[in-house]
């Protein structure tokens, strides 16, 4: 193999590999998005089930049993 073969080989290497990083980085990027959304959705259903919770049963306070 010479060099001009080595280089045209380093060069289709190098070209698939940028392909791939192109590739991870948008899926990295599309979890990030959903990654996001599922954290707002956590977050409002916290909300609401404080909310809720106050709403049902403002007197009760969540503890253990004396027994534990």
């Amino acid at each position: 193999m010479n060099d001009h073969d080595k280089i045209i080989d380093l060069e289709s290497r190098l070209t698939y590999m940028d392909d791939t990083v192109e590739q991870l980085n948008q899926i990295v990027s599309e979890q990030q998005l959903k990654i996001d959304f599922l954290e707002r959705q956590l977050k409002q259903i916290a909300s609401d089930y404080n909310e809720f919770k106050e709403q049902l049963a403002p007197d009760i306070v969540d503890t253990k049993p004396p027994h534990y």
